[in-house]
């Protein structure tokens, strides 16, 4: 594999890289943004950055043009995950509407749904959230028990969804129900665009360990969908859901930020002290951090094969479980070492006068799991590299 990027894609890294040095506020402070503003606060300064990029058209970079994107390259794409990176710059706000919404109904809409849906998933306009797992629907969403009937020109739904992220800010849903109870669990399936502010839908905000609330429960009860709004046709809600779900977990394995948290555990390692000098300079700690930055080799890698095979005109195969696994354990992983590294002082937040870099490792060590379970757990991922890449027989 050439690693070299080519004059055009470099010309594409400068372009981007300037155009961030400039639009950044100047009183932009990203430890401020990520580990001491509230959720609320957290959201509105990321809303006014993505009308920012939104207006310098770096939003949805890799949609085809007629839909409002660049036609960005996949690897003009990834270049633009590298330099937000570099820049400790947020990404956009709509990030389920950007990764999952907006492809998939690229993918299995009619017409008249991309003029709709897709400009104002760009702009911003229209925050959207997946509903996708129930309280006993989790990892075998094949099993989902939310219920649609048709009714006229209508389907009407009632059941319950969980962990539903940005529901509570969300203005759509990608919604998906079952439509025939009796059909085998992968089939009698459909996928809707609901309206959240349609009658009978209850958003419940879920708080976290971090403190934050994110995730949502969401209820329906006898809440009126137009037919119109059926994304794909009815029979065929599981297709459109493992579509759904492969646009994620490639979207997930770009935007894992496993070489900034190295970078950050490094910086730690440099100010904590063992035996009197510096934990970078213990063996046992340079070997963590050398095992480390393998990991972190081997996802780059890895994501670089995922560009590979979608440059080949490939869909995202099972790649990208790879990716997803090996980047949330490796961070998860980097966490734990974090807390290791500080001792009595991991579990220090902002508001302690001994907490180090604001307390940055104490949110990191509580929220490092989540990415483990989002997305796909990592013993789901597991199966899926087991079954589909090792070949191996179903457990």
């Amino acid at each position: 594999m050439d690693f070299q990027f080519t004059a055009q894609e470099e010309a594409f890294r400068q372009g981007l890289r300037t155009w961030l040095a400039q639009h950044l506020p100047a009183d932009y402070d990203p430890d401020k943004f990520a580990w001491q503003m509230d959720t609320e606060e957290r959201f509105h300064w990321q809303m006014a950055w993505h009308k920012q990029l939104h207006a310098g058209g770096w939003v949805g970079i890799h949609w085809p043009k007629e839909y409002g994107g660049r036609g960005a390259t996949l690897i003009e794409q990834l270049i633009f995950h590298e330099e937000l990176e570099r820049a400790h710059a947020p990404h956009p706000a709509n990030v389920l509407g950007l990764i999952m919404a907006g492809p998939v109904i690229m993918h299995w809409g009619a017409e008249e749904q991309k003029k709709r849906y897709l400009p104002k998933i760009l702009s911003g306009e229209e925050i959207w959230c997946e509903g996708l797992s129930e309280p006993g629907s989790g990892s075998d969403l094949a099993s989902l028990q939310t219920r649609a009937v048709e009714d006229g020109d209508y389907f009407v739904i009632n059941g319950q969804k969980v962990w539903t992220s940005w529901a509570h800010r969300a203005r759509f849903c990608q919604l998906f129900v079952r439509t025939d109870p009796d059909a085998p669990k992968h089939k009698g399936m459909a996928c809707l665009l609901v309206d959240m502010k349609t009658p009978g839908v209850t958003v419940r905000p879920l708080v976290q360990i971090t403190g934050d609330a994110e995730f949502n429960e969401v209820f329906f009860d006898n809440v009126r969908v137009p037919k119109a709004n059926l994304l794909g046709a009815k029979d065929q809600g599981w297709q459109v859901l493992v579509t759904t779900l492969m646009f994620e977990r490639s979207g997930i394995g770009f935007a894992l930020p496993v070489d900034a948290t190295l970078q950050q555990l490094i910086a730690l390692a440099q100010q904590v002290q063992i035996n009197g000098r510096a934990a970078s300079a213990d063996p046992a700690v340079r070997q963590k951090l050398a095992q480390f930055s393998i990991e972190c080799k081997a996802v780059r890698y890895n994501v670089l094969r995922h560009l590979t095979r979608r440059l080949k005109g490939s869909p995202p195969g099972p790649e990208v479980s790879i990716g997803k696994l090996a980047g949330s354990e490796v961070g998860l992983k980097m966490a734990a070492f974090a807390t290791e590294l500080l001792g009595a002082y991991a579990p220090l937040t902002a508001d302690s006068p001994y907490a180090m870099e604001q307390g940055r490792w104490a949110r990191v060590a509580l929220g490092a799991r989540a990415l483990t379970i989002a997305g796909g757990t990592s013993e789901v991922q597991r199966n899926i590299v087991g079954e589909r890449v090792l070949g191996l027989p179903k457990g």
